[in-house]
């Protein structure tokens, strides 16, 4: 496993890393011993880094999580979660006020049963009013961090413009790193776009959903995916291509999305031993260039195609 340096943390991450969403029965059913098992494979095989919200599953993630962490060293891990978004059964919350921020961080420590978190995040930072951003939740989450409560301070979202806004917008030093999603994988580069501007800032990068939330799967995207109907046609004669090639293309879209050494580890999630095992295994080589060129031919102009969150 290779391990980078998250901006100017003096976190050093696994190149690939555990999201725990899965753990929650987000996207599938979930069989929470497997999901248990999952979290240990992950660590036993070198994965440190372990990213969760109180948003997955409306508290399940951190609730299953907390059950596998209570039989893992703290000082094997690197835990991450989030404050800002949040549910009770089955609707979606928002509340990024500075007092809803320092409690939901001890409560989520509480379900996680560990008395220190690596890395706090303000949650898809999209929902909220990004002044309210700058200058109530992050401060909130910076006082934690001084009272050493929590390591490290970051910032979530989709859109790799509002988290380059809040960085510009807050005293240098206040944002140590972003998590952003689905902006660095097989049909879509566009973070590339801002690795200047958050290296230039001292800001650690964490890419997420390496398949595109199920884009880049043979599988093929779930009925919910919000992206556009001629990026899903795309993407799905991608993955028949790479089929037809012996290449799946999972191991070229995993391959891909841990070669940028700029990006310091890249999350995916599953509740399954054996995916994770198959994960690493992807990793282990270089994306095949013909193939790769193959892919991004057939994607052709549906290439950095994005959509909104939701």
């Amino acid at each position: 496993m290779e391990y980078r340096e998250l901006g100017k943390t003096g976190l050093r991450l696994s190149a690939l890393s555990f999201g725990a969403s899965s753990l929650g029965g987000v996207f599938h059913s979930l069989s929470e011993s497997e999901g248990i098992k999952a979290v240990h494979t992950a660590v036993d095989n070198g994965i440190n880094f372990i990213d969760v919200s109180p948003y997955y599953g409306h508290l399940k993630a951190e609730m299953v999580l907390g059950k596998a962490l209570r039989e893992i060293e703290r000082d094997r891990y690197i835990l991450s979660t989030k404050v800002g978004r949040y549910g009770k059964d089955g609707v979606n919350t928002w509340d990024y006020s500075a007092k809803r921020a320092h409690d939901s961080v001890f409560e989520s420590m509480d379900r996680l049963g560990v008395d220190y978190i690596d890395l706090i995040n303000v949650h898809d930072i999209e929902f909220a009013d990004l002044n309210q951003v700058a200058n109530e939740t992050l401060p909130a989450l910076v006082e934690l961090r001084e009272k050493g409560v929590v390591g490290h301070v970051g910032i979530t979202d989709l859109q790799l413009e509002n988290l380059k806004w809040v960085v510009e917008h807050t005293p240098e030093g206040t944002v140590e790193s972003i998590l952003n999603f689905c902006h660095y994988c097989l049909c879509d580069d566009k973070i590339l776009d801002f690795l200047d501007f958050f290296e230039s800032k001292g800001i650690g990068v964490i890419n997420a959903s390496p398949l595109s939330m199920g884009l880049l799967s043979k599988r093929g995207v779930p009925d919910w995916h919000p992206a556009p109907a001629a990026l899903r046609e795309a993407c799905a004669k991608a993955a028949a291509f790479c089929e037809e090639a012996g290449y799946p293309i999972e191991r070229l879209a995993m391959q891909y999305s841990v070669g940028e050494p700029r990006i310091a580890s890249t999350l995916f999630s599953t509740t399954k031993p054996e995916n994770v095992l198959k994960n690493l295994d992807f990793i282990s080589g270089t994306p095949d260039p013909e193939i790769l060129a193959k892919v991004r031919e057939i994607i052709g102009d549906q290439f950095r195609v994005s959509w909104a969150n939701s």
